[in-house]
């Protein structure tokens, strides 16, 4: 479970014996993964990823990739020579941005996550929130367009895939009642599919360690709390600034129902395999309660 490839027999083996626990322990379980960041853009590490979710899958588990797109979509305006702006970090959508958003999500970045997965075995399927009724969704402010909130989800097409041992790739557009569109934040996408989905474990994979104390020192990294204890860190100012969206996304989603969520570095090869089948773990796990 090691990235190193130069590690001993020994050592390899003794990683292979530390993982068969958790390999038991999560046989079965549902496992949800927020896929974005450096993860994404980097070939080296997109490819890694991709071994990590067949590995997932080869072992029993239930990996379901929800992706975003913001750095693909934006590259691709810039190229249209269209200006975006933004709103408390959000992407003014309009109509022509959303077309833009649904072309790069769902036709360019889920594509491609697919096939990085299928060089290894035909497992993945890519589909969006609009497919199969999975993501109902409702505009978030006038002001921002084409943007939208989770209304509620309908796993069912989800189920079904999993069920025929596939990976779920969902690329995060949903619609209302009467077919409109909208791009939804991939992490609020993915807390809420874990909810419905009574996942185990959510996986948001970042451009952070963890959960830090100390934004400058890693070293501060908070291996486990639970809800209460971040939000008390949230009132006592601990957790701040652009921290506070990333731990908002862990308590939605374990709010929602699922067991645990996890906030790991996705700069750093095989970080999923670290967390789940190791005993030292690599993040922040966040979970409603106690676990023990």
């Amino acid at each position: 479970m090691l990235p190193d490839r130069g590690f001993s027999p020994e050592r390899r083996a003794d990683a292979l014996v530390e993982a068969l626990p958790y390999i038991q322990r999560f046989r079965g379980a549902v496992v949800v993964v927020k896929y974005g960041g450096n993860a994404m853009t980097d070939p080296g590490l997109a490819a890694t990823f991709a071994e990590d979710i067949v590995l997932l899958r080869s072992v029993g588990l239930k990996p379901v990739v929800v992706h975003g797109g913001g750095p693909q979509i934006g590259d691709l305006l810039s190229r249209l020579g269209r200006e975006t702006e933004f709103v408390d970090g959000l992407r003014v959508t309009d109509e022509e941005t959303l077309d833009v958003a649904r072309m790069v999500l769902v036709g360019k970045v889920g594509r491609d996550i697919v096939g990085a997965i299928n060089i290894h075995g035909a497992y993945a399927v890519g589909l969006s929130g609009e497919d199969g009724g999975l993501i109902t969704a409702a505009m978030r402010d006038e002001a921002l367009g084409f943007v939208g909130d989770v209304v509620s989800v309908q796993p069912g097409i989800i189920d079904r895939l999993l069920a025929e041992e596939m990976i779920p790739v969902v690329s995060t557009i949903g619609s209302d009642g009467q077919g409109q569109a909208y791009n939804i934040n991939a992490d609020t996408v993915a807390g809420a599919l874990a909810g419905a989905l009574g996942a185990e474990k959510v996986v948001y994979l970042t451009d952070v360690p963890g959960l830090l104390t100390d934004v400058d020192d890693p070293g501060s990294i908070v291996a486990r709390a639970d809800v209460a204890a971040i939000e008390g860190l949230i009132t006592d100012g601990t957790i701040s600034g652009g921290m506070i969206p990333k731990v908002r996304a862990c308590i939605d989603a374990v709010e929602a129902g699922a067991t645990s969520a996890h906030m790991l570095d996705g700069r750093i090869p095989h970080v999923l395999l670290l967390e789940l089948f190791t005993d030292a773990g690599i993040g922040t796990m966040v979970t409603n309660g106690d676990l023990s």
